[in-house]
């Protein structure tokens, strides 16, 4: 993945107490965009990661990101036979070390969708999401974001 480095996007992710957790870099990658996430001092575990509509990540809760980037006006969720939105993605898992890295990829955005009107974010939320229930998947707070623009 990420053998597209002339159009790439890095992004820091900020916890919700403002220190740095990681980074995420973001790739042109044909149809959709490739994301190699590096993160450290997470909880271990399953968590949900979205691309959110707002490049704003404000501490302590970032609930300034807005909900998930959703252009088509689907329902949430990966398993929902409605659709789902644009800037839902696959849970990772951390492990016991807290540190994980990751390639995952989103076949439903461009980057330039993901920085046009002023960015978006990627936000990393306590734990996994069901891939059905609306808006959020049940995927708990929101503990690290990073502003996409």
């Amino acid at each position: 993945m990420l053998a597209y480095a002339a159009d790439t996007k890095t992004v820091q992710l900020i916890d919700t107490k403002g220190q740095v957790v990681g980074s995420a870099t973001l790739a042109s990658a044909g149809k959709g965009v490739d994301i190699r996430l590096r993160v450290q001092d997470l909880a271990p575990g399953g968590h949900a990661i979205h691309i959110h509509q707002t490049a704003r990540c404000q501490v302590p809760d970032f609930k300034s990101a807005g909900p998930h980037f959703n252009p088509t006006n689907k329902k949430h969720g990966l398993k929902n036979k409605e659709g789902h939105h644009a800037g839902d993605m696959q849970n990772f898992t951390v492990p016991a070390s807290g540190r994980k890295s990751i390639s995952l990829h989103n076949s439903d955005v461009t980057l330039d969708q993901l920085t046009a009107n002023g960015g978006t974010a990627l936000v990393i939320h306590a734990k996994a999401d069901d891939m059905m229930t609306d808006p959020s998947g049940n995927s708990g707070d929101r503990i690290a974001c990073g502003e996409i623009k």
